[in-house]
């Protein structure tokens, strides 16, 4: 099964509403389960990342249904949420009742932490340290990749509380099943 764990840099205006339609991409990171690589693509770059999402049997992310792909969407042709999708935070608000940091669950579960933070990517995009804003983003996609492996080997992730390390017990049995006739994308490739 062809799994591709992403994340997404941004910039523009981030309204207190939830409407994120005036954020333009900046960078997409990518890991490729078949490969084991790590892809940064930059906004002029997407047609060349396409062809990944389109082969792929799943996506992975965190809080990619509700930020990532509705952004990414604005740039695809076909319609990104027909690709089978695990959000982790989206996983994990369904058992804890709450949302918790990606640094969090990283730091908890993984004994690492995040690179940095999104606000200050985009303080390095707008000081044009380009390079910089494809490393965090792909530092990222990483920690994402390694918290769905542990949750895939142990059925949880850990996070920390104000009273310690707790854990969460995750249903992880469906995350790698595609039901049959799903559609394969093909809105990039050469007709």
């Amino acid at each position: 099964m062809k799994r591709l764990t992403f994340d997404i840099e941004t910039e523009g205006d981030f309204r207190a509403n939830g409407d994120f339609s005036n954020l333009e991409v900046t960078v997409v990171g990518v890991h490729n389960s078949e490969t084991g690589a790590l892809m940064g693509f930059y906004k002029d770059e997407l047609h060349k990342m396409w062809p990944l999402f389109e082969s792929a049997d799943i996506i992975v992310g965190y809080n990619s249904d509700h930020f990532d792909i509705p952004i990414l969407g604005k740039y695809y042709a076909g319609d990104l949420t027909k690709i089978k999708s695990v959000d982790l935070l989206k996983e994990v608000k369904n058992v804890l009742g709450r949302r918790l940091k990606l640094d969090n669950l990283a730091g908890a579960t993984l004994g690492r932490n995040k690179t940095s933070d999104g606000l200050e990517a985009l303080e390095w995009w707008k000081q044009g340290l380009r390079e910089k804003v494809r490393d965090y983003c792909l530092a990222d996609v990483a920690i994402t990749n390694d918290l769905y492996e542990y949750a895939k080997k142990h059925g949880s992730l850990k996070y920390r509380d104000y009273d310690g390390v707790r854990e969460i017990k995750l249903d992880t049995s469906q995350w790698e099943t595609v039901p049959s006739g799903s559609p394969t994308l093909t809105h990039t490739l050469p007709f």
